[in-house]
């Protein structure tokens, strides 16, 4: 798979992704208008919705339903304020019963996002011309 990324200006870039195009932007903190989610962003939310897509797969195979169960992302920090973990917490609604809860744990632990990162790929960064 390939992502082709367009530089478009004024902090904000776009990225092909198949027949998607997904915007970025930076907050106006950083120079940016705040039109958009910005990059690091959309990193924590393709691990909070791979999560969500594996729990939903779950239910949806097991016909269970999923009105009231959320999802959230949080991050852990260090006392230097590094970012070193992530926190996912599936809120479920009362009426779903105790013993599902380790099940839905443990299938959001399944988020091929979060295997990718644990697998601790190599970031290769090279310049071609044109």
């Amino acid at each position: 798979m390939e992502l082709k990324v367009t530089l478009e200006g004024n902090k904000k870039v776009s990225t092909q992704v198949g027949d998607h195009l997904i915007m970025t932007d930076q907050p106006e903190k950083l120079g940016g208008t705040g039109t958009a989610p910005a990059p690091y962003d959309l990193f924590l939310a393709s691990i909070a919705t791979c999560a969500g897509f594996y729990v939903q797969s779950y239910c949806d195979n097991k016909n269970i339903d999923t009105s009231g169960i959320e999802i959230t992302l949080s991050v852990k920090r260090d006392e230097k304020k590094a970012i070193n973990g992530f926190i996912t917490t599936i809120h479920v609604p009362d009426t779903l019963p105790e013993k599902l809860h380790g099940v839905l744990r443990k299938v959001a632990a399944q988020c091929a996002v979060k295997k990718t990162i644990m697998n601790n790929p190599e970031f290769i960064v090279e310049t071609v011309k044109r």
